[in-house]
């Protein structure tokens, strides 16, 4: 195994005192700083890392000896010095941590930080684009210079930036501290980016010219490999070289680039246009405006005339005031397009009132929600218009969506939704963005509720799909919404809507309501997730079908994880014999069933088949409700039954899964999708257990095609609907075939990751080592590709086609 690296990834100068110099990095642990600079040693203090994101805090989940740390070395005057040295030291062990020249520091100290995240040239087209951040202890200027240091005029984006604010602790910081400009250059080769406050400057180069572009970028993978190489040696350089190279078909796919590949070009836009469809139904897309800056405005405006389908409104309410500073634009605006309506009011609306507004004035057949800052893509309503010429019964159309940088060319954090999924649904708004609803149920339900306000779209949602169906309900696998990321996003600052996030608990209570479930809605780890709790007062039987063959350690340790955890009390053993051999297992069997009444066990006497074993199991409980469990299991969560129980006990539901972690806590189990590996794998595998996973998915509960039976629980009634599992599959595939009949006879299946085991199967159980193995392993293949070719061809419902199958992580499918 590699030995584990430790490097700096930050490093700066305090902008309060400029004799203090900050490190940030990987350490090892047990380790002490040791800061030498010329021979002399420093005053260094160093401290755990704090965390200022979620995202951060799951960073680094791979570190076994090492640490993220924070490092604050106290600096005498450096001019006439050479080199400063950072060593973590333990006992006689000293390793060189971190080395800079004494120059270095010196043209850094007391100026203005800064950080350029990105550089984009077209040289076609002479643009050059920046973003970027800059930070100073004053007010803080920056603007462009050519070479003879003449201002090049340019307008510079100022962004409030929390992450950089966070960085700066000890004194405060311009929010704004985030910076964009797009500089349209002709016959200029290089400019400064000039970063001022009063007397004190420091300036960035940035060259146009390739060559000078290649040659900046090798230099700074020299530099980097320089230190490396002095830090590690040239066998560790040589090995992350190679690594990389290696490893780079198997790097995560960059959206950036991906996107790009998968948005529409000209041709494919032009033939768009050129499409003929027989329905046309007309769109009202509606918006509601509250002071919205116009150029964001304009960009929205700008992509919906730019739409292929042209059969659509405009329905703008202005929510301002009386004084609204839009008048002047929105009567240009309304004059320009016959097709946009301007819904003025006399009074400033809150969100829900004023999108109603908007609502009122629509004459469309469907109704499109967008903010009055986002983009749609060009393709949006065309591919909604191509969704309902093949299904004209549809109701309600959602697509995917992912987030757009202030200047409107970066997008990242895409979000690949899966088709229609309550459950998910329930926990978090995952639908949001592109939504279009048929006008038939707008007036049938209503409009937006000021009460929901904050969350008044959550509610519209849960509304317009209990009216629609679940057959009535389409998802698009494509990103046809751009949501814009600014200073008063949810997204940027979610502490500062707290009230949003209780209107949304509310939006789901009411749901549940209208259904007459009783339930009660918790916020989950995160803000904008819920935890659904059903407080259903019957408190049925609960059958756990546990088959065994020996293994009684194993056998004995599941059941007593129950016995000693669990809270729910009405449950019964029912405990398959399946051809033990040892004596040992039978004396335990005749003191379980002595010292425990709930315990029976039953003797199976064919040959194994776990299908079968189960049914056996089935047939002797008398429970409304089975627990399937393998005996290797064992519970963590006290409220693992009733969590299985709560969703189990709902009509619409026939069986609920739980989140299983092996031995050495990651997941084994978060959930089934069809299709990985080929037929089906289990989701996050092998994540780290305190891992949240593609948008939360391992800790969010939701519905899947299928779940594992090593815990599965199964409602009564519908197994016997389906007759059980089917003995066609001995070994492999019963559990996902057991689901996926439950799917097709109108059950769901959930997800519940609040119902927690350890199960102790081996990462490495399943390999077919024999030839009768490998012969019965491919004879379950071929049955169940019989069966079950449909999402084998189409897809799972509740993954996305855009997403990996070679992988379970749900990462992005390679370009």
């Amino acid at each position: 195994m590699q030995r584990e690296l430790y490097e700096v990834e930050k490093d700066r100068f305090d902008l309060k005192d400029s004799s203090l110099y900050h490190l940030q990095g990987t350490w090892p642990k047990d380790h002490k700083p040791e800061a030498v600079l010329d021979g002399e040693k420093l005053p260094a203090a160093i401290s755990a890392q704090e965390r200022v994101s979620a995202l951060e805090r799951f960073k680094d989940l791979d570190l076994v000896n090492g640490e993220r740390v924070q490092m604050e070395i106290c600096l005498p005057d450096l001019e006439d010095k050479k080199k400063l040295v950072v060593y973590a030291v333990k006992g006689e062990k000293r390793v060189r941590w971190f080395s800079v020249s004494a120059a270095q520091l010196y043209r850094k100290q007391g100026k203005p930080q800064y950080f350029i995240e990105s550089i984009e040239v077209e040289a076609g087209e002479k643009i050059c684009r920046v973003r970027g951040w800059a930070a100073f202890n004053s007010p803080l200027t920056i603007r462009l210079e050519n070479r003879s240091r003449k201002e090049i005029p340019c307008e510079i984006t100022r962004l409030k930036r929390v992450d950089v604010q966070n960085q700066y602790q000890e004194t405060e910081i311009d929010e704004k501290s985030g910076f964009f400009f797009e500089f349209h250059y002709d016959s200029v080769k290089e400019f400064y980016i000039v970063f001022e406050a009063g007397n004190v400057r420091t300036l960035r180069l940035v060259h146009l010219q390739p060559q000078k572009r290649l040659a900046e970028k090798a230099a700074v993978y020299f530099r980097k490999g320089s230190r490396y190489m002095k830090l590690h040696g040239a066998a560790a350089l040589t090995g992350k070289v190679f690594g990389k190279v290696l490893d780079r078909k198997n790097r995560p796919v960059d959206y950036s680039k991906w996107i790009v590949k998968h948005l529409p070009d000209k041709a494919e836009l032009a033939e768009e246009r050129k499409t003929k469809f027989s329905r046309n139904p007309k769109f009202s897309i509606v918006i509601p405006l509250y002071k919205t800056p116009e150029k964001y405005l304009q960009q929205l405006v700008d992509s919906i005339e730019a739409q292929t389908y042209g059969n659509w409104e405009l329905c703008l309410s202005d929510g301002s005031g009386a004084d609204s500073p839009l008048t002047d634009y929105l009567n240009r605006l309304e004059k320009s397009d016959d097709r946009i309506r301007v819904i003025r009011n006399d009074q400033a609306l809150q969100i829900a009132e004023n999108t109603n507004a908007a609502m009122k004035a629509a004459t469309g057949d469907f109704i499109v929600f967008a903010d009055h800052d986002d983009e749609l893509t060009p393709d949006a309503l065309f591919r909604c218009v191509k969704a309902l010429n093949e299904d004209p019964e549809l109701k309600v159309l959602y697509s995917d969506e992912d987030k757009m940088s202030m200047d409107g060319h970066k997008f990242f954090q895409p979000h690949f939704k899966p088709d229609f999924n309550i459950d998910l649904l329930c926990t978090v708004n995952y639908i949001c963005h592109l939504f279009v609803v048929k006008k038939e149920i707008v007036d049938q339900i209503g409009m937006l509720k000021k009460e929901f306000d904050g969350a008044q779209d959550y509610d519209f949602v849960f509304r317009c799909v209990e009216a629609a169906g679940r057959e009535q309900i389409h998802h698009i696998p494509r990103i046809l919404y751009h949501w814009r990321c600014h200073e008063d996003s949810t997204a940027e600052n979610p502490e500062s809507k707290m009230y949003a996030f209780d209107a949304g608990a509310r939006a789901i209570k009411a749901h549940y309501d209208r259904l007459g479930v009783p339930v009660e809605i918790e916020k989950g780890e995160y803000l904008g997730l819920y935890r659904t709790k059903f407080l259903w007062e019957e408190k049925p039987l609960i059958s756990i079908i546990i088959p065994n063959k020996d293994h009684i350690d194993d056998l004995k340790r599941c059941i007593d994880s129950i016995e000693e955890k669990a809270t729910y009390r009405n449950y019964e053993y029912v405990i398959v014999e399946n051809n033990s051999t040892e004596d040992e297992t039978f004396a335990y069997y005749k003191e379980l069933e002595a010292s425990n009444p709930k315990a029976h066990v039953v003797y199976w006497d064919g040959i194994f088949n776990y299908s079968a074993i189960n049914n056996f199991g089935a047939a002797h409980a008398k429970g409304d409700y089975l627990l399937l469990l393998n005996n290797d299991t064992e519970i963590i969560s006290p409220d693992c039954l009733e969590q299985l129980l709560g969703y189990c006990m709902r009509p619409d539901v026939g069986a609920v899964g739980a989140r299983l972690y092996y031995e050495d806590d990651t997941v084994q189990h978060a959930g089934v999708v069809v299709g990985f590996g080929g037929i089906a794998g289990h989701c996050f595998v092998q994540q780290k257990r305190d891992a949240t996973g593609y948008c939360h998915r391992i800790i969010c509960a939701q519905d899947y095609s299928a779940v594992t039976a090593a815990c599965m629980m199964v409602k009564r009634e519908a197994f016997d609907k389906v007759h059980g599992l089917s003995e066609e599959f001995q070994v492999a595939f019963n559990d996902i075939d057991f689901c996926l009949r439950l799917g097709k006879a109108g059950y769901l299946v959930v997800y519940n990751p609040y119902a927690e085991l350890y199960h102790y199967e081996s990462k490495s159980r399943g390999l077919e080592d024999t030839p009768e193995k490998v012969a019965r392993f491919n004879r379950e293949i071929a049955s169940f590709e019989k069966h079950w070719p449909e999402i084998l061809r189409d897809g799972d419902p509740y993954y996305n086609p855009n997403l990996t199958l070679e992988s379970q992580d749900f990462s992005l499918k390679r370009i």
